[in-house]
């Protein structure tokens, strides 16, 4: 589906992503993951952002270094990253697998959105918060979770 979306998906959806990426701006700092990046509307806004995506096309538009793989099984070794963010995508993963895999990477911060309208929203943010203890917000079209490293 995305590979057919790839070439506007910007169009579409950039802006409401935009809005979300600014609630998150905060927690993003050091070496960041991307989870789902599609596009790389985070790596075209920070600096130091690898982005991890199933889609070659999607990819294919994002700044940086870009990486083909799934959410549930991340090629990289613990403590590689210092935050990890996902916009709008945890919703098509196999969240379990995505949550042990943030585990394993050990980041100090994550900022992810989880789609309202998808009839896993709740199973999914329920997941989530029981893992990492995350601060939810009610943003308009998602749940935005974040969890920010005690300073």
């Amino acid at each position: 589906m995305y590979e057919v979306l790839a070439q506007g998906y910007d169009e579409l959806y950039g802006e409401e992503q935009e809005k979300k990426l600014h609630m998150l701006a905060p927690i993003i700092q050091g070496r960041v993951l991307d989870l789902g990046a599609g596009t790389g509307i985070v790596a075209r806004h920070f600096p130091n952002v690898v982005s991890l995506d199933p889609s070659a096309e999607m990819l294919a538009h994002a700044p940086g270094v870009k990486v083909v793989a799934k959410a549930e099984q991340i090629p990289f070794s613990p403590r590689t990253f210092d935050t990890i963010v996902s916009l709008t995508a945890l919703h098509h993963c196999d969240i379990d697998n995505v949550i042990a895999e943030i585990k394993r990477l050990q980041p100090k911060n994550i900022g992810l959105t989880v789609l309202k309208k998808s009839p896993r929203c709740e199973e999914i943010v329920n997941k989530l918060q029981a893992a990492f203890a995350m601060e939810i917000i009610d943003e308009e079209k998602d749940i935005i979770l974040i969890k920010q490293a005690k300073a």
